[in-house]
């Protein structure tokens, strides 16, 4: 399974990966952690809904992943 996350994920996807996600998440103001939609809403829904830029999340979350 790979390891890169992407825009479709959910955010319950994402914080499952790694435990560093939820400081990434943090410092874009997304308090996923604690949100009854990071079940089921995606990372570009989320970003979206709070006028964020998912290309620059998802930078910042995949370089947790990097080699």
């Amino acid at each position: 399974m790979s390891t890169k996350i992407d825009r479709n994920m959910t955010f319950h996807q994402i914080l499952q990966r790694d435990p560093r996600v939820a400081s990434i998440l943090g410092q874009f103001n997304l308090g996923c952690v604690g949100c009854m939609g990071a079940m089921n809403e995606t990372l570009e829904q989320g970003a979206m809904a709070h006028g964020i830029d998912v290309e620059e999340i998802l930078t910042e979350l995949n370089k947790l992943f990097a080699d």
